[in-house]
């Protein structure tokens, strides 16, 4: 297979994320029928957290489109700078969570309490996935700043 170009991956790329959106759009739908058809409060959180990423997702993917096909995403180091401080707290602040998270998973271990045990669990992997995000900001940081 013939190495693709820069253009025509940037083409692909933009392409793909327009696909991705008409996906979450369609995800934003499913849920919304699926909450109508229950009142149980569960399954209507559920499927509530899911359209609510699937709503991100769908901004996510217009960003990465629009950055290609658009308008480059800037960060400066100044801008990055101004909230490095606020950044550095959250870090913190999602760590404590996942430890907060994961002491409560303990206690109910063994304890039948399945509903409390698979909302914590979701609670956990966002947390991680907050934590996750930041973390990457702090590489992007380094990035920027090759000696600090």
């Amino acid at each position: 297979m013939a190495r693709m170009k820069t253009k025509e991956i940037q083409a692909n790329l933009v392409a793909t994320m327009r696909s991705w959106q008409h996906i979450e759009d369609a995800s934003v739908t499913s849920t919304g029928k699926i909450m109508e058809k229950t009142d149980n409060e569960l399954i209507r959180i559920v499927m509530e957290i899911i359209q609510n990423d699937s709503k991100m997702h769908y901004r996510v993917q217009g960003m990465i489109a629009a950055s290609v096909d658009k308008k480059a995403v800037t960060l400066t180091p100044d801008e990055l700078g101004e909230v490095w401080a606020g950044i550095r707290k959250h870090i913190k602040m999602e760590k404590d969570m996942v430890s907060h998270v994961e002491e409560m998973l303990g206690q109910i271990k063994g304890r039948k309490m399945l509903v409390q045990e698979y909302l914590l669990n979701y609670l956990k992997v966002d947390e991680q996935k907050h934590d996750y995000l930041l973390a990457a900001f702090e590489e992007v940081k380094k990035g920027m700043y090759p000696y600090g």
